[in-house]
């Protein structure tokens, strides 16, 4: 697979909770923002072996997350970002811009792909591909004066040489806290590939058709997938700002166009993605309050 969804979606909604005002039940006589605030984690998800697959197989990763003076730094799993802007408190239009990292896996480790017919294609090189991303977010929208709203467009590109390609990613998620113990949130995205990275993980060439039994096929670019999931948090001991937090995902999906059409996906694997996932966080404030 190219990516830890789950990852990305959990390192956002922990940083949705970093610069969020202080409620009434929070009884506390600063700001959050005004503290730099840093999570730590793991999890473990059941993912599909490349994407595309109908095969799912286990995979750890960490997520960590730091806001120093309004500044989030984001790792998670496979990819990190960098938010350029201070982030301001209170229900506020906010632009967020800055540069975006991840190295992709699909079809990079023959060992975890379980169909034989992939596995004859041969293995991929890792792309490491680099871009940057833009969006706005507004706080209380909806349920109260604490939930969030983001809406984002990311573009990263192949500097490794494997696929030498780029990928738009749009994306929204809607955020809203359910007490300082509880939390919830709504993500959806949309992969929209450029033809080389299209030729590159769904052609099948002359020889590869020969080698793996699956048809000749010329794939082309185009929205590639589109993600729906659902996230939720619960504190463990603690609170959602400082504590230990119980974090699990779903996610659903699907492959189209071309891409989804070729062989790769239409008979060796499923246009349909599945994510599941869980895992704990720890979440710290610094003990000084920022100036």
């Amino acid at each position: 697979m190219s990516k830890f969804p789950v990852f990305g979606a959990t390192a956002w909604l922990t940083a949705c909770l970093f610069p969020a005002p202080v409620t009434a039940q929070s009884r506390q006589d600063t700001d959050p923002l005004d503290r730099d605030i840093v999570a730590v984690g793991a999890g473990l998800a059941v993912v599909p072996d490349y994407e595309g697959s109908d095969h799912y197989r286990p995979v750890v990763a960490p997520a960590a997350i730091e806001s120093v003076k309004g500044h989030s730094f984001v790792v998670a799993g496979n990819q990190a970002s960098l938010n350029l802007l201070r982030d301001r408190p209170g229900p506020v239009w906010q632009v967020q811009v800055g540069p975006f990292a991840q190295i992709n896996f699909n079809r990079s480790a023959m060992g975890a792909i379980h169909d034989p017919r992939v596995r004859a294609l041969g293995a991929l090189g890792l792309a490491v591909e680099m871009g940057g991303y833009v969006g706005v977010q507004k706080t209380g929208v909806v349920t109260s004066p604490y939930d969030k709203l983001a809406m984002a467009l990311s573009y990263r590109h192949d500097v490794s040489g494997v696929h030498e390609a780029g990928v738009w990613q749009p994306s929204l998620t809607y955020f809203t806290p359910l007490s300082l113990h509880a939390a919830v949130a709504f993500t959806a995205s949309a992969d929209i590939a450029e033809d080389r990275y299209a030729r590159t993980y769904y052609s099948i060439s002359p020889a590869g058709s020969i080698r793996s039994g699956l048809p000749v096929y010329d794939a082309k670019g185009g929205l590639k997938s589109w993600t729906i999931g659902l996230i939720g948090v619960r504190t463990v001991r603690g609170n959602l700002l400082h504590g230990v937090q119980l974090v699990a995902l779903g996610t659903y999906g699907g492959m189209t166009g071309s891409i989804g059409d070729s062989p790769i996906v239409a008979q060796a694997g499923s246009r349909g993605q599945r994510l599941g996932a869980l895992g704990l966080a720890y979440s710290f404030q610094s003990a000084v309050v920022r100036p």
